[in-house]
Order: C-alpha cells, then sequence, then structure tokens
C-alpha cells in the first residue's frame, strides 16, 4: 500500500472512513480499499466463478491502495456502507409547473444528503413578471427558483461528509438571461451553484460577426465572468453533436463542474489514473503497457459500480443501466510534466497530452468492448453514435471517458489535481467545512498563472480530442488579467472545440478554493497604477505595472 501524506489522512479520516456513533474513526486506510473492492468486485458474481471474483477483488484493491486509480468520492464512502449510493454526477429535469419544480427539488434533494452533484437547466421556467393563467398572478423567474434549491442544498450539507453543489444553466435566449448573467455578483450569492449559459453555435458565429445584439449580450458574459468567474459557457450544439443516444434524449445540463453532459435522470460514476505511477522516472518515460493495465482494470472497475449501486429512484437506475456511460479520467498530469522537465505551456507537454489521452481512449474501448462480448452491449446501443462509429464491434458503455478535477481523491492520492497545472508553488486548499490544508512544490515548477489563457484552453482542447464526455478544467488567469483576456479565451474554447469553459480571475471572489501561501513574510496590498489605471497586488517595497512598466520604491 501506497504512503498516505498528512493530508491524505486528514481527508480520509474527515470524510471516507467510517466512524462509530461517537464519532470516531473505526475503519483503516486499507480497510476502506478492501470494503470498496470487495463491494464493486462483487458484481462479477453474474458472469464470472467464485473463484475469478477473487481475482478481482484482490485487483481492485491493489489498484486502490497502491494510488493507480481512484473512483469518485461517493463510491469510496458509500460502497458497503448502508447508503450504497455511489456516482457523483446527476442531470435533473426542470418543467416550468410548480409540481415539476418541487418534485425535481425532492430528488435533488435525496441525490445531494447521498453526495451526489445535480445539474439543471433552469431554461423551460417563463420569465420573471410574465402572466400566470391559473392564478392570475405574475411568475418569479428561475432566478427564485435557483435561489430556492441554493438554500436547499446549504440545508442539507450532505451530512456533513460533502459539499452540496449544482450546476444552473439557462440558453441565451431565455428573457431572464441578463439577470442571470450578474446573479452571481453579489458576495455570497448561489454559494451552491456554478452558473453556465448554453449557447449554440448559432450564437458564436453572431458574435464572430459582429451582430449588435448577440455581442452585447456576449460582453456582459465576458465582463461578468471577468468579475466573479462567472458565467462559464457550455457550447450545447457541440454537446448534442457527441450525444451518444440522441434517439432517446437530448441533452440540457451537465454536473456541476461541467465535465459529464447527460440526459435527463441520467446518472455516471467517475475515476481517475494517478499518472504519477505509470512514470518510469529511472528511464524518465511513461509506461505505456503499464498504463493500458491499469485502464482495462478501471473500465471493469468503473461498469461494475453501475451494477451494485443503490439508486435513488426508478427513473435514474433505468436511464443509467440503459446507457452504461462511464468517465475515466487522469490526476497527476502537472506532476509527471514537471519530472519529465517539460513545462505546462509548450507544444511538447501538448504532445504527451495527446499520447496519454488517445491510448487512455483506444484503451477503454477496448476494454468495453471485451466486456460487452461476455456481458452484452448497453440496451440503448441500436441507433447510438457507438453503433455508427463503431458497426462491427459491440460496446458495454455508451461513453468511456471524461476529464474530472478530482477535487479530494487526488489529495488523498498525493498529486495535482486532474489535467490541472500546479496552482502556485505553495498554496492553501479550502476543504472540510472551511479546513485548509497546505501543498508546497518545486521552484522550477511553472504554476497556473504563470501560463497564459490560451496555453490553458489548448491544453483542454488536446484532451477533448480524445474525451466522449468533457473536461473539467479551469482557466486560471491571474488578478490582473484583462476583460479581453477573458473574451479571447472563450472564443478560443470554442473554435478550438471545447464542449465549454469556466475561467477564474485570481482573487475575484473572496470565498475562492485555492490560495497562494506567501511565505516570504511579505506584505502584500492592492494598487492602482496611477499611469494606466490598471489594478494589481504587489508586496511592501517596489511596484512594477505589468501592463504600462509604470515603477516606484517605497522606503
Amino acid at each position: 500500500m501506497m504512503t498516505l501524506t498528512q493530508n491524505a489522512l486528514v481527508v480520509l479520516s474527515k470524510r471516507y472512513l467510517k466512524k462509530n456513533n461517537c464519532g470516531e474513526v473505526i475503519e483503516t486506510a486499507q480497510e476502506l480499499f478492501a470494503r470498496v473492492a470487495r463491494v464493486v468486485a462483487s458484481a462479477d458474481q453474474k458472469y464470472r466463478s467464485k473463484a475469478a471474483i477473487q481475482k478481482t477483488k484482490d485487483e481492485f484493491f491493489e489498484m486502490l491502495s497502491s494510488m493507480e486509480f481512484l473512483p469518485n468520492s461517493p463510491t469510496l464512502m458509500n460502497a458497503g456502507r448502508e447508503n450504497g449510493q455511489l456516482s457523483a454526477c446527476f442531470v435533473l429535469p426542470m418543467g416550468d409547473s410548480i409540481d415539476s419544480i418541487f418534485s425535481t427539488l425532492r430528488h435533488a434533494a435525496l441525490i445531494q444528503k447521498t453526495g451526489g452533484g445535480t445539474g439543471f437547466n433552469f431554461s423551460k421556467i417563463r420569465p420573471a413578471r410574465s402572466s400566470v393563467l391559473s392564478t392570475q398572478g405574475v411568475a418569479s423567474g428561475p432566478l427564485s427558483f435557483i435561489r430556492l434549491f441554493d438554500a436547499v442544498t446549504d440545508t442539507i450539507k450532505q451530512g456533513g461528509a460533502r459539499r452540496g453543489a449544482n450546476m444552473a444553466i439557462l440558453n441565451v435566449d431565455h428573457p431572464d438571461i441578463d439577470d442571470f448573467i450578474h446573479a452571481k455578483e453579489k458576495p455570497g450569492a448561489f454559494s451552491n451553484f456554478n452558473f453556465s449559459v448554453a449557447v449554440p453555435d448559432s450564437f458564436m458565429s453572431a458574435v464572430k460577426r459582429h451582430a449588435i445584439k448577440e455581442t452585447k449580450l456576449f460582453e456582459n458574459i465576458v465582463q461578468a465572468a471577468w468579475k466573479t468567474g462567472e458565467p462559464g459557457l457550455i457550447f450545447i450544439d457541440r454537446i448534442n453533436e457527441l450525444n451518444p443516444t440522441p434517439h432517446i434524449a437530448s441533452i440540457e445540463s451537465t454536473n456541476p463542474c461541467g465535465e459529464q453532459p447527460l440526459l435527463p435522470y441520467e446518472s455516471c460514476n467517475l475515476g481517475s489514473i494517478n499518472l504519477n505511477t505509470v512514470l518510469d522516472a529511472s528511464k524518465n518515460r511513461i509506461d505505456w503497457e503499464k498504463l493500458k493495465k491499469i485502464v482495462r482494470k478501471a473500465v471493469h472497475f468503473l461498469d461494475n459500480v453501475i451494477d451494485v449501486n443503490c439508486y435513488i429512484m426508478p427513473q435514474i437506475e433505468n436511464i443509467t443501466k440503459a446507457n452504461r456511460k462511464i468517465g475515466l479520467g487522469v490526476m497527476g498530469f502537472a506532476d509527471i510534466l514537471w519530472k519529465l522537465k517539460t513545462p505546462y505551456n509548450c507544444e511538447k507537454a501538448l504532445k504527451y497530452a495527446e499520447e496519454i489521452i488517445s491510448i487512455i481512449y483506444k484503451e477503454a474501448l477496448l476494454a468495453s468492448e471485451s466486456l460487452a462480448q461476455e456481458r452484452g452491449s448497453f440496451p440503448n446501443y441500436k441507433d447510438s453514435l457507438m453503433e455508427k462509429r463503431y458497426p462491427d464491434r459491440l460496446v458495454r458503455n455508451a461513453t468511456l471517458i471524461t476529464i474530472a478535477p478530482t477535487g479530494t481523491i487526488s489529495l488523498i492520492a498525493g498529486c495535482s489535481s486532474g489535467i490541472e497545472p500546479i496552482y502556485a508553488r505553495s498554496f492553501e486548499k479550502n476543504v472540510l467545512e472551511g479546513e485548509r490544508l497546505p501543498q508546497k512544490y518545486d521552484e522550477t515548477v511553472i504554476t497556473a498563472h504563470e501560463i497564459s489563457p490560451e496555453w490553458h484552453v489548448r491544453m483542454q482542447a488536446v484532451f477533448q480530442k480524445h474525451c466522449d464526455n468533457a473536461v473539467s478544467k479551469t482557466v486560471n488567469m491571474a488578478h490582473e488579467a484583462s476583460v479581453k483576456d477573458v473574451r479571447n479565451a472563450y472564443e478560443l474554447a470554442f473554435k478550438l472545440g471545447c464542449k465549454g469553459i469556466t475561467i477564474y480571475r485570481d482573487r475575484s471572489r473572496e470565498d475562492q478554493v485555492l490560495k497562494e501561501a506567501h511565505t516570504d513574510g511579505a506584505k502584500y496590498e492592492e494598487f492602482r497604477c496611477p499611469e494606466c489605471s490598471a489594478q494589481f497586488v504587489h508586496s511592501e517595497g517596489c511596484v512594477s505595472c505589468p501592463h504600462c512598466g509604470y515603477e516606484k520604491c517605497y522606503t
């Protein structure tokens, strides 16, 4: 078993390990991995002998305890326990009636209580101040109901184990879109929601040709994102062009971080490979054969989760089992670039990214095909995108690859998050109801704010090329980044084939998750340049404006 870091031990004891009625931990990390391996391997009993099931359990335990692969948090928390709900990502439908809205609210509360995150598209709700014929009154609009959902999430707190998370999407042509765009500019507003605007290709084309209405709306989105980091963009036509089961339903929303587009009521379970474990440091290269073996085991693991999962409601079970979507991704990508002496923002790094994700996808497809030969394809396979792409091959899963942010599981594995660059050489991560976990890196590491927005987006686009779901990637920008930087990033993401984009300008919100830890004892403060009026942060002593070159030293 891999040696756990102090951060990993803190996270495991607070969130994942079993506790008695007094709140005392009664499980070790090794026992947790054994519990998860046993439960997930038990799905094999439909298809394999007892000896084979034992072999599967041993393989899963070795993969988990060595941190080669970790599943999403609900699987680690709930497998083999009373809860039993193992999926992280859900999308729920949202109608325009009180019955529909409150039914969805109830379902969301049940999902969040078990550790799942929920996504909604609120565009079917009539705009504020429109008439309601049944009561002769006026409608309160989507934002009023988003506020209600936010308050319920805040109340649930997911049993203290995991903070509730939601995605609110509104289509760009909804009459209340301006209010939605600026809704998070008030500090603390909608703190349990990420906001994204769903834009069709026609909208982005109109922006490109400088159509007045669309350009004005796009500028409002960009300005709000510069100010607060939200809203992001969802390129909804592109998502539905690649919807694996368009004959079943259209995709209207994603999970909270945007990496998992899903049909109404659909859920998905995710897991990530720790790339540090496939780096052969002695030869300064990636061990591709080892990576392929982990991919095969991970696909088997994630497919099994679908069968041993305890579903909250039959609608979720039916569509999830009909499509059998899984989302295999990676974490530790920035770590291995540093170990390979490759800066994040260079062509060689993009080449590594392409090699890694293309091999993972190819191997995952082979693994899914092998499972289909033994267990059958997903029930909605006929007329699906998979059938059209691979007419001579049965495939077990409608989707295979998702690049998730990996939050706390990367802390457990002791690696960098998802495909993100290192945030800072020394930083603190705000988790566990306000507890801050420190992380430090070598001075040679290139950090998120030293990478231009263009390179952030280019990296996301490379991973998206071989990812049939989507990619969670924050385009982290320095505090002094301009509105133009945000605009360019949003336009480039669309141009390069991303399914969505999220940016965050450092310190644009007080409650940000990652904060740089200054260890040099200097005091840092805001400064407005008297020459160009740019705002930035400087330490006591000399000031140097990064925009116009103005300099002044204080004694």
